[in-house]
């Protein structure tokens, strides 16, 4: 099984939304955690918009990158451009990819499902690529 690492700035919605993406859809396929470069709280936003989806991530919560080591991931994805600041070690995984995907904070609910909606594609590409 592959280890994937989703990585964002603060670990609070778009990584947060692969994370239950992956979880359900790459399941048995793929081992999925995410993280951040600073930690904050789950956006409850990211809850519910997760939620009309069939995917209970409230029991997900942010944890900080610095508590990984990269040599345990095969494929690192960011969600939020950071890639450029993420040390090294992470960039030179087996797979680094990086979205690049609008952070839906202080946005409306619309762009939060518009937002679940690109990972949601996006993390249904990455998995069908390692089948």
């Amino acid at each position: 099984m592959r280890n994937v690492m989703f990585v964002c700035k603060h670990n609070s919605r778009r990584s947060q939304m692969a994370e239950g993406f992956a979880r359900t859809l790459g399941e048995g396929k793929i081992n999925v955690t995410s993280s951040g470069l600073a930690i904050n709280e789950v956006d409850p936003i990211t809850v519910q918009v997760m939620s009309e989806v069939g995917i209970d991530i409230s029991q997900q919560y942010s944890k900080p990158l610095d508590n990984f080591n990269p040599k345990d991931y095969d494929i690192v994805i960011s969600l939020c451009g950071c890639g450029v600041n993420l040390p090294e070690a992470w960039v030179i995984r087996e797979v680094f990819e990086d979205w690049q995907l609008d952070d839906p904070e202080g946005e409306s609910i619309d762009t939060f499902r518009r937002v679940r909606d690109e990972v949601k594609e996006r993390v249904v590409k990455l998995i069908s690529s390692l089948s």
